[in-house]
């Protein structure tokens, strides 16, 4: 048990559980934003361009509801809605999108960081080295002659 508790402040004090807290506040903001946008902005749009009244309306009545009446129970109607699951699966779709955009620009600033920085030019050599080379060419050319000689 005490490894257990060891591990669990490690991983504690590395910030992965504030990282994640951070996350998930975040991520519940945003997707109140894209219901938001998806339900005020987008379907009242597209509802318009099809005619209806909108989305939440539209589904299958499989029994209808009746209200009470004298001795009746009141029953409810049983509806299959349709209209909100498209709701949700545009919004599913908006987010999907928008976490691989942001994952796509954090990936490429990864990548420029982990690029290693270009070697510097090999440095000019220097007048000595210069003509040390010479010197050893030179060398080189004589014992190529004496070696041809014998």
């Amino acid at each position: 048990m005490g490894k257990f508790l060891q591990d669990f402040k490690e991983f504690a004090i590395k910030g992965n559980v504030i990282d994640m807290a951070v996350g998930v506040i975040v991520g519940g903001a945003f997707g109140k934003i894209v219901s938001s946008l998806v339900n005020d902005i987008i379907m009242p749009v597209i509802s318009i361009c099809t005619g209806g009244d909108g989305y939440k309306n539209l589904k299958y009545v499989i029994t209808e509801g009746r209200e009470a009446a004298e001795g009746v129970a009141a029953v409810e109607e049983v509806a299959i809605n349709y209209g909100i699951f498209i709701q949700n699966v545009v919004d599913f779709f908006i987010i999907a999108f928008s976490i691989f955009v942001a994952l796509r620009i954090v990936m490429k600033l990864k990548k420029k960081e982990e690029e290693p920085a270009p070697e510097p030019p090999a440095p000019e050599p220097t007048k000595e080295e210069v003509l040390l080379t010479q010197i050893r060419d030179l060398l080189k050319d004589q014992q190529n002659i004496n070696l041809k000689k014998n």
